[in-house]
């Protein structure tokens, strides 16, 4: 089956979309080198005016319509990037736009779509619902459809990414995409295999949305949940997506959440550049499978960073946890003056930073004449949090971790 998207169709809209989406750079990460035992350059999507790749595929469509449907307006079912990039385009374009949103959106999302002159309509408590309202008013008002992934118009201007990396490093053996509907991997599919057949596209999907997987596999692995990754919680790809990838994407790899995690924190502390979820999909695919990937150039898409900054710090924290950087443990003490006095010396004659005691004598599971004493300390990493531990227990000190602390040792 022949494609209505072709590289000609990509090379029109880079010259279309020229001036209007920034042509973000690819830089080599050599930081992420030394992490994956490869060789990484990172397409910065995030720099987008919207922080993410949406924008090339939303205008493209724009620039597509006639007079009589810009000026009746375009309509979009979206609660994240693909909102922002349709709004901030059709507001420059002057073209009327409506996004429909599930009524929980974040009030974060909301404004940002209005600031750039949308107008936002909260419709239903899902992404369905929200599509369902979006359809009728598209037919009740005649909006014109700005689909977010299956649209030809769309999937040509998602393709000038690969365009842009293959021009500024021919060399690349393969390129590492993340996949929710599956606009970005087909159209960077067709522009990579149309200039270098040989190179190797890979998509990645999260573990809990394995929609292309499944579609291409022919598999029922379970699809829903709460994912770090949501710009690609996707529940069922793009029909012409599909079919492209299935002609042309060599394989999908599916990466956990905390394999995301590992990623969005390994981009904000190796590269010092944020990474929302989904835009780290890429990275945590690599990461997941380094031996994959060895002696290759292979080409990520940083292609988003919105993320809450919340989230972003617990994610650091959590990392922390995992490293050992940060140990929570909990000490069964004998009840008498001075004790406290001896364990914070110990931990700090050892190097340790105490960050936060809490001391209980009314936990039935600890003597009548003892106590317990809960202790987060910073260290420099499991090794160091180890000898703690131990001078604790020498000491005749039992010592537990608490929840989540020793995820380090997994």
């Amino acid at each position: 089956m022949s494609s209505p998207v072709t590289i000609d169709a990509i090379r029109q809209a880079a010259k279309a979309i020229e001036g209007a989406v920034l042509r973000t750079p690819l830089l080599p990460a050599r930081h992420l080198d030394v992490l994956t035992g490869t060789r990484i350059f990172v397409k910065y999507e995030n720099m987008q005016d919207t922080n993410a790749f949406k924008e090339r595929g939303a205008l493209n469509k724009l620039l597509s319509l006639s007079k009589a449907e810009q000026s009746k307006g375009v309509i979009a079912m979206s609660a994240g990037n693909h909102a922002q990039a349709v709004a901030l385009h059709a507001g420059r374009l002057g073209i009327p736009a409506v996004i429909v949103m599930p009524k929980h959106t974040p009030h974060v999302k909301i404004s940002a779509t209005e600031a750039y002159g949308a107008t936002v309509v909260l419709a239903g408590e899902t992404v369905d619902d929200a599509r369902e309202e979006a359809d009728r008013l598209a037919k009740e008002h005649g909006y014109t459809w700005v689909h977010p992934y299956d649209d030809p118009w769309v999937i040509a201007g998602q393709g000038t990414i690969a365009l842009e990396m293959l021009e500024d490093q021919p060399d690349l053996d393969v390129l590492v995409v993340p996949i929710g509907g599956g606009g970005m991997v087909a159209g960077m599919a067709i522009a990579a295999k149309a200039l270098k057949p040989s190179i190797e596209i890979i998509g990645v999907e999260a573990e809990l949305f394995p929609s292309m997987h499944n579609a291409l596999a022919g598999l029922d692995r379970p699809i829903g949940g709460n994912t770090l990754a949501e710009g690609i919680a996707v529940r069922r790809v793009g029909t012409l997506n599909r079919q492209i990838a299935k002609d042309l994407v060599d394989d999908i790899i599916i990466v956990s959440e905390t394999q995301i995690e590992q990623a969005v924190n390994a981009y904000l502390t190796q590269q010092k550049t944020i990474a929302e979820g989904a835009g780290a999909a890429g990275l945590a695919a690599v990461m997941a499978q380094p031996e994959r990937f060895k002696g290759k150039q292979v080409g990520l898409v940083l292609c988003g960073g919105n993320i809450d900054p919340r989230l972003l710090t617990s994610i650091m924290l959590r990392e922390l946890v995992r490293s050992g950087n940060i140990m929570s443990i909990r000490c069964t003490i004998p009840d008498r003056p001075g004790i406290l006095g001896e364990i914070s010396t110990l931990i700090g004659n050892l190097g340790g930073n105490i960050l936060e005691v809490s001391h209980h004598r009314l936990f039935l599971d600890v003597p009548a004449k003892g106590a317990t004493l809960d202790v987060t300390v910073e260290t420099r990493g499991s090794a160091h949090a180890d000898t703690i531990v131990k001078a604790l227990e020498d000491k005749g000190i039992s010592v537990s971790h608490l929840m989540g602390s020793d995820l380090h040792r997994n």
